[in-house]
């Protein structure tokens, strides 16, 4: 069996034993929010013996680090990404990203106790960070992200047949970002509705039927959150800058 080059680059970290989650557009992909990535993007845990495994895996793919800064414990445990694209040629220089820690998501540790396994033809169980997870490490500044998260939460509502248990369900009300589907759910679920709504303006105006407020709040929340995530990369792109420029001296 030949596999293609993103299952390859996965049986590789599974066989290296790297602990690791998927994330970005190819766990964006498993859980049926299709996205067209060539990327891998994955969470790794952070410890000798890990970035040991880790750095074999990458030996293995021949993938050479690319961009700024270098892998080390002390720049994954920061908040920065480590870029790396192989040089197999049956790779096609494929790209992967490695993080350790995001805004707004919880450690490593926790993310694992709440990863999921999806298995993979040729590759075998895999470990993907949970939707709820997911979603959270989505909301970027980026523009593509808004309509992932969207996609995500509705894939997940209609493989369920918009049923789920009560934690499920919140977490659709929480994050839903479509007029029509938050209303049904609201419908369906006007205890857990009114709960979420509290807390949610966004749902509030669902609930009164005002599809431009809701609107409105809807993008008031992703503002709010793109600008979180500014806030949160400035210090970080600046101590980029000043590694690079020491670099240089």
């Amino acid at each position: 069996m030949t596999l293609s080059p993103i299952h390859r680059v996965l049986s590789t970290f599974r066989r290296r034993k790297v602990r690791a989650l998927l994330m970005g557009g190819q766990a964006c992909i498993l859980y049926g929010a299709a996205e067209f990535t060539r990327d891998i993007d994955l969470a790794v845990a952070v410890s000798p013996a890990n970035l040991k495994r880790l750095q074999a895996a990458l030996h293995d793919l021949d993938a050479e680090s690319i961009y700024f800064p270098p892998l080390s414990a002390a720049v994954l445990r920061r908040g920065h990404a480590c870029h790396f694209r192989s040089r197999l040629p049956a790779l096609h220089r494929l790209r992967i990203d490695v993080m350790a820690r995001m805004r707004g998501v919880d450690s490593f540790a926790r993310l694992w106790n709440r990863r999921v396994e999806i298995p993979v033809p040729g590759v075998g169980q895999l470990a993907v960070m949970g939707l709820p997870d997911l979603v959270q490490a989505k909301k970027t500044q980026r523009d593509k992200d808004w309509p992932m998260i969207r996609r995500l939460i509705e894939s997940d509502i209609a493989t369920r047949g918009g049923k789920g248990d009560s934690a499920r369900v919140e977490f659709w009300l929480k994050e839903c970002r479509t007029f029509e589907v938050l209303r049904e759910l609201a419908r369906r679920e006007p205890a857990l509705a009114r709960r979420v709504a509290f807390r949610r303006p966004a749902l509030r105006a669902v609930m009164s039927g005002n599809a431009s407020r809701a609107t409105a709040f809807l993008r008031k929340e992703e503002d709010a959150e793109r600008a979180r995530d500014r806030r949160y990369w400035a210090p970080l792109r600046r101590e980029l800058e000043r590694w690079r420029l020491g670099r240089k001296g």
